[in-house]
């Protein structure tokens, strides 16, 4: 009978951890005796560079200065925020979980040494997780960006070793931590590309490849508009492209529609307004270049670059949408309606547009809006309006055309803009209306509250308004009559856009 055969003995946790740190510590060594030529001076000035976060900060405010769409902003914000988790689940957990002694640096050459020496414990890298965290972040939002930003949060991963600061499995523990954050972040925050394409009925638009028989109008007052023009004229060479003044604007739709197949339009939503009515009035197709400050519709719409608009217009591809529609309208004498594409408001939110016009001018519109909201948030008082055949007093009253989805914590786009409804949103009168109007962005749509209210209408009527009182439409300003009535144009307009595939 032979003798049974013996297993090979299962290494014991103790000595798993010390293989591990042996091996950890040969890698260590192995890169503490290597020379990279220009590292000396170039690695350890970059570990420094990313204490607090302060080289990524850096980064996102130089990607949405020097970005010329939104996705640039919004991964540049997104990097931010994933930064944002990755350092609070470092900090707050991850340091105390495992306490790890720093490596010794006996065997690091002085010059790659920090003056400063970290006093936290080593496992994991919070300057790995932060890298990587951002990297990772920016890169859901645009790849192009997330490509150019790796290779910068490689280096910062590396310097850490490399100045003798960590072992190389802290570094990679950060850095899978990290990149965790910002997927986590994507499960809560979606990205845009995560958003399912709106809802709209396709429509017949002619296919104008190379501009053939459009007309483009550009407001050169309006945001990047004249750039944005620059752009349309090298990438639709067979297109007409006017520049104008504001105050010239109506006239030059209105010619451009008469003679062209279709029209296009270039600034922010205020000038596409105006363009919205011309082309719904003429009957001719409407083209957005995204050349303002916000550029909500064509957002909205999946339009983002000049090159999304150009697809469209060489496939045809093309939508029908709704027209907010308002009377009487900004010109009451002679009758006319007025038109909105995204929104219609009243109370705190004129107030504020007219102050953050005033103050534009002087120190930008992002500055300028914050000042506004100060300013307005600070003096203002209710104002009193009769909704629905009920009189109350109201801190903002906002119209929609179309419901407003929610992306993350807040309402923030519309995944139908052919749905025939208005997104009725109104923030009660009261004490402390900052806090109101922060309670209602976070209760999101259609919830009820002691301060919120918000309802699916395909009418809404005011009355009972003090005569010019201000109200907002799409960024523009004008006052209105004692009487308001809210509508829709159903399916009113159509528009290039690239359809999904």
């Amino acid at each position: 009978m032979s003798s049974p055969s013996h297993a090979s003995p299962v290494p014991s946790s103790t000595g798993l951890r010390t293989w591990l740190h042996q091996r950890d510590l040969a890698v260590f060594r192995g890169v503490a005796g290597r020379h990279w030529p220009g590292a000396d001076h170039v690695l350890p000035r970059l570990s420094r560079a990313a204490d607090h976060g302060l080289l990524w900060f850096g980064a996102a405010v130089g990607m949405a200065a020097l970005g010329s769409s939104a996705r640039a902003r919004r991964a540049a914000l997104r990097g931010v925020a994933s930064l944002a988790v990755a350092s609070a689940a470092i900090n707050t957990v991850g340091k105390g979980a495992v306490r790890r002694e720093r490596p010794l640096q006996d065997v690091v050459p002085v010059l790659r040494q920090l003056k400063r020496q970290p006093f936290t414990t080593s496992f994991p890298s919070g300057h790995a997780a932060s890298a990587a965290a951002f990297a990772t972040g920016v890169a859901l939002e645009s790849k192009g960006w997330g490509a150019a930003v790796a290779p910068l949060a490689l280096a910062v991963a590396a310097s850490r070793v490399y100045t003798g600061v960590h072992y190389p499995s802290d570094v990679v523990a950060g850095a899978v931590l990290g990149a965790g954050a910002a997927f986590a972040l994507r499960g809560v925050v979606p990205t845009r590309g995560q958003l399912p394409a709106p809802g709209r009925p396709p429509a017949h638009a002619p296919a104008l490849p190379g501009g053939r028989g459009l007309v483009v109008v550009a407001n050169r007052e309006s945001g990047t508009a004249t750039a944005t023009a620059s752009l349309v004229r090298n990438s639709l060479p067979l297109a007409e492209v006017v520049e104008c003044a504001p105050g010239d604007l109506s006239a030059e739709l209105e010619r451009a529609a008469g003679r062209g197949r279709a029209l296009g339009i270039c600034g922010g939503d205020g000038t596409v307004n105006s363009a919205a009515a011309v082309a719904a009035s003429h009957g001719v197709p409407l083209a957005v270049f995204p050349g303002g400050t916000l550029n909500h519709f064509a957002y909205d719409l999946g339009i983002e670059t000049v090159d999304d608009v150009c697809a469209a217009l060489a496939a045809g591809d093309a939508v029908r949408v709704d027209v907010g529609r308002f009377r009487p309208g900004p010109s009451a004498r002679d009758g006319a309606p007025g038109y909105f594409l995204n929104a219609f408001s009243l109370g705190v939110y004129p107030e504020l547009v007219r102050s953050r016009e005033h103050w534009a001018p002087r120190i930008g519109s992002w500055p300028a809006g914050l000042v506004a909201a100060f300013h307005v948030l600070r003096g203002q008082r209710p104002l009193e309006a009769e909704l629905q055949g009920r009189r109350r007093p109201l801190w903002l009253l906002f119209v929609g055309n179309g419901m407003f989805q929610r992306v993350g914590p807040a309402p923030g786009r519309r995944h139908n803009l052919a749905d025939g409804l208005l997104d009725l949103r109104v923030v009660h009168g009261g004490r402390s209306p900052g806090l109101r109007l922060l309670a209602a962005a976070v209760a999101g749509p259609l919830t009820r509250s002691p301060v919120h209210a918000a309802e699916r209408r395909r009418q809404v009527r005011i009355s009972g308004l003090t005569p010019g009182t201000p109200y907002a439409y799409d960024g523009e300003v004008a006052e209105s009559e004692r009487e308001l009535l809210i509508d829709k144009l159903p399916e009113a307009l159509t528009v290039y856009c690239p359809l999904p595939i």
